[in-house]
């Protein structure tokens, strides 16, 4: 039994909990004298104090007295560390997402009567994603082939067009206006915030006898209903 080793594990058990020498004495009923020749290695505590200082901080008797400190305790502390780091891992992710995900929703309509769509924007400080799932052509009968058609998604800005997205077809055998707006859909993430009616579609077709037809159809955001 080493009577200095002893003394470095009592400093070591006082110091990690903030208590001075005074503080640990008045805690086992000794002055701070003794606890001052404890941690010299000049004295032990008695084998009763030493078992309250064990029962106090969780220690086996045969730890202390081996000068060292029990790897159960170590494994505890190291255990609650590792937990505590998670959960601040773990908070600080739900911040994040929470923060990156609080969009606001529109819808996304038009004021055409030739044309109805369905489709909707959602948008935060920082980016916006737009995602139109079906356009219908309702004007007049059209039974025109058209072997070439692109529709394409723009914004317009202080009379400055910007192309976000667009959907082309190509085939000499033709395809009817109907068809072709059932396959086209949208979905585009850009960095950008569209204003009220800054949005709009543009469809350019050509017939297989070579007639040019030009459709625009502006959007307009609308705000969600909530019940």
């Amino acid at each position: 039994m080493n009577q200095e080793k002893i003394g470095q594990v009592i400093k070591e058990i006082r110091t990690k909990n903030n208590l001075s020498q005074q503080a640990f004495a008045e805690k086992f009923g000794v002055t701070y004298q003794a606890v001052s020749k404890w941690e010299n290695g000049k004295n032990i505590p008695d084998i009763a104090t030493l078992k309250e200082i064990c029962k106090e901080y969780n220690l086996k008797l045969e730890d202390l007295l081996d000068a060292k400190i029990s790897s159960k305790q170590k494994n505890n502390l190291l255990k609650w560390f590792l937990l505590v780091i998670i959960l601040l891992i773990i908070i600080l992710i739900i911040v994040l997402i929470s923060k990156n995900n609080d969009f606001e929703f529109k819808t996304l309509s038009t004021s055409c009567n030739d044309f109805t769509v369905n489709g909707s924007i959602a948008y935060n400080d920082t980016k916006s994603s737009i995602y139109i799932s079906h356009i219908t052509y309702c004007g007049e009968v059209d039974s025109n082939k058209y072997k070439k058609i692109q529709c394409v998604l723009y914004e317009s800005n202080d009379k400055i067009k910007t192309e976000i997205g667009r959907y082309n077809y190509e085939e000499e055998s033709g395809i009817t206006l109907e068809e072709f707006l059932k396959e086209v859909n949208f979905n585009v993430e850009t960095c950008k915030l569209y204003s009220e009616d800054s949005l709009h579609l543009e469809i350019d077709a050509t017939t297989v006898e070579g007639k040019d037809i030009f459709h625009k159809v502006p959007l307009k955001l609308v705000d969600n209903c909530i019940d």
